[in-house]
């Protein structure tokens, strides 16, 4: 059984004004199956993996009943961030930086709203995604750290492996790598350059909870569990690879389910005093139903899943 969805988003965020995915039913429950529309078949089959194992096997045993979060600051104006953060519920913000189009004194701005909003107490990590060069990431991180009063970690600040090698022997503040796991060719390069200080693994674009497990184990780096923005379905696979994480140093980019404007579930995977429940939420037909696309939308989805399934027979 599957069910198409498409939720529009409270702010634009990746590029994107509605979230949409599938729902696919198995003997062990619900799982999520959204590769972001520009990817190929190749890169979404991961994407499909996932959502079967979470399906048809179900998740390790957890180790932990909660899971502590961030709340995720998309690349707004200062005052809207600082709203961001105080409605959050959480002690740690990750905030989104380097959006074409701004500046980083925009950056600077929404950094220091956060921290005012946070207090002295609360930890910000920043993601630029990729976007600096070695040399205007190096300047972006010292200003911003000074902004921040301290940056627990910057994310991706660059796109290539060998560039997140350079900018950590430049700058103090510790490096974490997102997409150069999860959309490299060897996501082990990074140990091998010693390019990061933490790895960031997402379960759906990494194939599913224990593939994710595996890298964590074989990558030997802290690990924070983030979203790939998904509905409760999808955030609850996330939950349970932090759950099963032998340690968890860190809080896990997980609470975006707030960035939507509805969800499919009974109860919405919410954070409550900064952290998340080991749970998997029931899908509620009404709430799924609401949020159907139109037909050709449903159309497109059927036939993206039946071209990754075709190819996994080939």
């Amino acid at each position: 059984m599957s069910q198409v969805f498409a939720v529009p988003m409270r702010t634009r965020f990746r590029g994107i004004d509605v979230r949409e995915g599938m729902l696919l039913r198995g003997d062990a429950g619900w799982g999520e199956f959204s590769p972001f529309l520009e990817y190929d078949e190749r890169v979404a089959e991961p994407w499909l993996r996932a959502a079967l194992e979470a399906a048809d096997e179900g998740w390790p045993t957890p180790l932990r009943d909660s899971v502590p979060v961030n709340v995720t600051v998309p690349a707004v104006e200062a005052e809207r961030a600082r709203a961001t953060v105080l409605a959050g519920g959480c002690t740690t913000a990750k905030v989104k930086v380097a959006e074409p189009g701004q500046h980083l004194a925009d950056d600077e701005a929404r950094v220091e709203a956060v921290r005012d909003a946070l207090g002295p107490g609360g930890r910000i990590r920043v993601d630029a995604n990729g976007a600096w060069s070695v040399d205007e990431a190096v300047t972006a991180i010292r200003r911003l750290d000074r902004a921040a009063g301290g940056l627990e970690y910057v994310e991706q600040p660059c796109a290539s492996v060998e560039d997140l090698a350079r900018v950590r022997r430049r700058v103090d503040v510790p490096i974490a790598a997102d997409e150069s796991i999860r959309r490299a060719e060897d996501p082990y390069r990074v140990r091998e350059l010693e390019a990061a200080d933490v790895a960031v693994l997402k379960v759906q674009p990494l194939g599913g909870v224990r593939a994710c497990l595996r890298i964590a184990e074989d990558i030997g780096l802290p690990v924070v569990v983030s979203s790939a923005l998904e509905t409760s379905v999808g955030i609850a696979a996330g939950v349970a690879l932090a759950a099963a994480l032998p340690t968890l140093e860190h809080a896990c980019g997980l609470a975006t389910v707030q960035l939507l404007t509805a969800d499919v579930v009974h109860r919405p995977l919410l954070p409550v005093d900064g952290a998340l429940p080991v749970e998997r939420p029931q899908v509620d037909p009404v709430r799924l139903a609401a949020v159907a696309p139109a037909p050709d939308r449903v159309a497109h989805w059927e036939a993206r899943l039946a071209a990754i399934r075709q190819d996994r027979r080939s």
